[in-house]
């Protein structure tokens, strides 16, 4: 039963391996740190994969396990968050979409954990109901705070 259990892990973690990184990345300035918070992230995962009850989707749980791990950690941590000054290596392409990459994360960097992660999903195309399932807010909510998020982006 172990091992059928670690192979299950393993191909969740297979299929959703990238949407933690970038969930993590989102959260911190450095490559390191991110890293780390996704080692951190996946001693969570699997801490509570044996009690997942597929009420939701893998992807919302693995969502949501992931963003909280990440503002858990943004708590515990308290510092003041610092412009990132290295150019991310998530996304590939040409400099000025790098450039654009770096100012948009520098940009949602500076925002409330909570503001974080709702535009982190809706940059990912989830869906509203998926977006409050994984947040616990109401679908109307989401549609609220992302007008004021966008509205404060465009400030920064």
């Amino acid at each position: 039963m172990e091992s059928n259990l670690t192979t299950d892990f393993e191909q969740l973690i297979a299929l959703h391996k990238s949407t933690v990184y970038s969930v993590c990345y989102m959260f911190v300035e450095t490559r390191t740190e991110a890293d780390d918070l996704f080692q951190e992230v996946l001693v969570n995962l699997w801490q509570g994969f044996e009690k997942f009850r597929h009420e939701s989707s893998p992807r919302s749980w693995v969502y949501r396990v992931s963003m909280n791990t990440c503002i858990s950690y943004k708590r515990k941590k308290r510092v003041k968050t610092v412009p990132l000054d290295i150019s991310p290596e998530i996304i590939e392409g040409d400099s000025s979409g790098s450039r654009q990459t770096t100012q948009l994360h520098n940009r949602i960097s500076r925002l409330e954990p909570i503001d974080r992660a709702i535009v982190l999903l809706w940059l990912e195309d989830l869906p509203y109901d998926e977006i409050s399932a994984i947040v616990g807010i109401s679908m109307r909510a989401v549609g609220v705070r992302l007008v004021r998020i966008k509205e404060k982006l465009k400030t920064l």
